[in-house]
C-alpha cells in the first residue's frame, strides 16, 4: 500500500477554519430567515455573565474608544457589530481548538468507522452549546424543539465533515509504482497473500494541496451564501418597527407625525447641523447586556409583582395600559458609558403609567423598601420605594412617539427614573419584588456607580461654516449644539473661542424639565485656526463640571471642544 500520510496540527488548524467559518455563516442565515438561535451570540452572552466585573467594563471602554478614536459611526451600532465580531471570533476560536483536538485523536487511535467519531464530536460540542443556548437564548422566535433538533443537526453535520476530511487526507497518498511495469498481474504464487486494492481509488492521483482547495472553495460558497442571505434578511428587516408601512398595517401613527413640540412655539432657530431636538426612533441609542435584543410574545408576556407586598398582582400589557391613567413624559436618557460629546443620548416621548400608581394597588408592606426589577434577559436592578413615592414622574413605560416599544428598546415594558443614567432603567422587564434593603444591581455589581447620577454636559454639534450670513457689515458663523443637566435644568450655556472671554448663547426653551435644550451662538467671523469650548450652567447656578474624567466608575466630565481652521 501507498505510505500512510496522517494530518499534522496545522492542518487541523486549517480545516477548523475551513468548517467553522461556513458554521457561523449557517447559524446567522438560520436566525435571520427561521428565528433560530445564534449558539455564537449565546455561548458570548453566557460568557460574559462569568466574566469578572473589571474585564466587562474593560471591554466596554475599548470598544467606544476604539469606535471614538477611527470614527466608526454611531457608538451603539458601531459597538452591537464589534461585540458580535468579537463573538463570532470567539466561536471561531473554539472551532479550530476542537478541530485540532479531534485531528490529535484520531491520529493516536485507528477507528474503522468513517462517520461516528464526528458524530461523537459534533455531539460532545453541540450539548453543551444548546444547553448554554437554553440558558441565555432570548431572541429565537422558533419552536424551542426546532431550535434544539437544528442545532444538534448542524454540530454533527460539522463533525461528520470533519471526520471525512480526516479520513481523505489520511489516506489520500498514492500506491508507489512497481518495480517493473511489465509484470503481469496474474503472475503471482498460488500461496502469497492477494495484493490489497488500493483505498481511496476515487482520489488516489489528487494530491492534498488540491484536496484542500477544494474543501476552501466549497467552504467558501456555504459562508457567502450564508452570509448574504443573513444580510439580506438584516437589511430586510430593519427597522420594521417603525417604518410606514408597519405602522400602517398595525393602524399605529407616530405621535410626532401630527403633533407640534411643546416648545414649537420658542422663535430660536437651531443652527444648520444642530442634532434633532426629537429624536427619531431609529437613531435613538441602545445599549445592553445582549448582542441581539430579546424577542418577547406579547400573548406570552405578564408582569409579576410579588414579595413584601399585601397583594401580588400579575398583569397583562393591556391590564396596564388599560387600568392605569396613562402619562406622557419628553425624557433625555442617557448612557453612563456615553463619552463628553459622545453620541448615546437621546430625547423622547415616552408614555407609561405612574409607579405610585401601581403601589397603591400592590399596598407595599412596611419592610418592603426596595423593588428589585429584573428582565428576562437576566439584568436587574434595584429601585427604592421612596424614590417612587417622592417623585410622581417615575414611570415604566410602554410606548414611545406615540406607538409599542420596539424589541430593541424594551418591549413590553422598561422602567423611567429621573436623574439617573440608563444602566439604572431595566428593559423588558418581567418581575418586580418588593425586598427589605438595598442591593447592588447587574452594573453596580460590576465596578459601576450605585447611584448614577446623570451629570450636566453640553455639546457642540456645529460650526455651520457653510451657512454664514452677513448682518451689518460682519459675517458670522452659527455655531450650536445641546445642553442638559437632567431634571435639574439648564440656566444658561456660554461658548469660548480660544482664549477669550466666555460669551452666553441663546438657548431654546426645553420641551419638558427632563429634556435637553439647543442653544445657539453667531460667532463673528475670522480667519485662522480656531478652538471652540462649551459650557453650561445648571438653573441654580452650578456650573458643569470642567475637571476632565473617564466614563468608569460614574460617567464621565470635562468641557467638549472642537478645532477649525478657517
Amino acid at each position: 500500500m501507498g505510505k500512510l500520510n496522517r494530518p499534522n496540527t496545522t492542518t487541523g488548524i486549517l480545516i477548523g477554519l475551513l468548517l467553522t467559518t461556513p458554521l457561523i455563516a449557517i447559524f446567522a442565515a438560520g436566525d435571520e430567515l427561521f428565528g433560530l438561535p445564534v449558539i455564537p451570540f449565546d455561548l458570548f452572552d453566557w460568557a460574559a455573565q462569568l466574566l469578572p466585573g473589571a474585564l466587562v467594563t474593560f471591554g466596554i471602554d475599548l470598544i467606544v474608544d476604539i469606535i471614538h478614536t477611527f470614527d466608526l459611526g454611531q457608538t451603539d451600532t458601531a459597538a452591537k457589530i464589534g461585540e458580535q465580531v468579537l463573538a463570532y471570533g470567539v466561536f471561531l476560536l473554539l472551532g479550530v481548538l476542537s478541530s485540532v483536538i479531534f485531528f490529535a485523536f484520531m491520529n493516536r487511535h485507528y477507528i474503522d468507522d468513517r462517520d461516528t467519531p464526528g458524530i461523537i464530536m459534533g455531539l460532545l460540542i453541540g450539548i453543551p452549546l444548546l444547553l448554554i443556548s437554553f440558558a441565555r437564548n432570548q431572541t429565537a422566535t422558533a419552536d424551542p424543539v426546532i431550535g434544539a433538533a437544528w442545532t444538534i443537526l448542524v454540530f454533527i453535520g460539522w463533525g461528520i465533515a470533519h471526520s471525512r476530511i480526516f479520513d481523505e487526507l489520511t489516506y489520500l497518498d498514492p500506491e508507489p509504482a512497481a518495480a517493473d511495469d511489465d509484470t503481469p498481474a496474474t503472475e503471482q504464487s498460488e500461496t502469497s497473500e492477494p495484493v490489497p486494492a488500493k483505498p481511496r481509488t476515487a482520489v488516489e492521483l489528487v494530491d492534498r494541496r488540491q484536496f484542500l482547495v477544494r474543501v476552501g472553495g466549497a467552504a467558501a460558497t456555504i459562508t457567502v451564501v450564508g452570509a448574504g442571505l443573513s444580510r439580506m434578511m438584516a437589511v430586510n428587516s430593519a427597522g420594521n418597527d417603525f417604518s410606514a408601512e408597519e405602522l400602517e398595517s398595525r393602524g399605529l401613527t407616530l405621535w410626532s407625525a401630527e403633533n407640534p413640540l411643546p416648545n414649537a412655539d420658542d422663535p430660536l432657530i437651531p443652527a444648520p447641523g444642530t442634532r434633532p431636538e426629537f429624536t427619531p426612533l431609529e437613531q435613538h441609542y441602545r445599549i445592553d447586556i445582549n448582542l441581539s435584543p430579546p424577542v418577547i410574545n406579547e400573548a406570552d408576556w405578564t408582569l409579576r409583582i410579588s414579595g413584601l407586598v399585601e397583594n401580588p398582582m400579575e398583569l397583562t400589557l393591556d391590564e396596564l395600559r388599560n387600568n392605569y391613567e396613562p402619562i406622557h413624559e419628553f425624557i433625555t436618557m442617557a448612557c453612563i458609558s456615553n463619552p463628553i460629546g459622545g453620541d448615546l443620548i437621546g430625547t423622547q416621548r415616552w408614555t407609561g403609567l405612574r409607579m405610585q400608581d401601581l403601589l397603591a394597588d400592590v399596598q407595599p408592606m412596611a419592610t418592603g423598601t426596595h423593588l428589585r426589577i429584573t428582565s428576562v434577559d437576566g439584568f436587574d436592578e434595584i429601585l427604592a420605594r421612596s424614590t417612587i413615592e417622592r417623585d410622581e414622574r417615575v414611570m415604566l413605560c410602554y410606548a414611545w412617539d406615540g406607538v409599542p416599544l420596539s424589541n430593541a428598546h424594551g418591549f413590553p415594558l422598561r422602567v423611567y427614573v429621573p436623574g439617573v443614567f440608563g444602566m439604572k432603567q431595566p428593559k423588558w422587564i418581567t418581575e418586580i419584588e418588593f425586598v427589605d434593603d438595598w442591593e447592588e444591581g447587574y452594573w453596580v455589581r460590576r465596578g459601576w456607580d450605585p447611584i448614577a447620577t446623570m451629570l450636566t454636559t453640553s455639546v457642540i454639534d456645529t460650526v455651520a461654516v457653510q451657512d454664514t450670513f452677513e448682518q451689518d457689515g460682519q459675517t458670522f458663523v452659527p455655531v450650536g449644539g445641546m445642553a442638559h443637566a437632567s431634571t435639574r435644568g439648564i440656566g444658561r450655556v456660554e461658548i469660548r473661542i480660544d482664549d477669550g472671554e466666555w460669551q452666553q448663547a441663546e438657548v431654546r426653551s426645553p420641551m419638558s424639565d427632563a429634556s435637553w435644550v439647543l442653544w445657539r451662538f453667531d460667532w463673528p467671523f475670522s480667519e485662522g485656526r480656531h478652538v471652540f469650548r462649551v459650557r453650561a450652567v445648571e438653573a441654580n447656578g452650578t456650573p458643569q463640571i470642567e475637571t476632565v474624567r473617564d466614563t468608569r466608575p460614574s460617567g464621565a466630565t470635562g468641557l467638549h471642544a472642537r478645532r477649525f481652521r478657517f
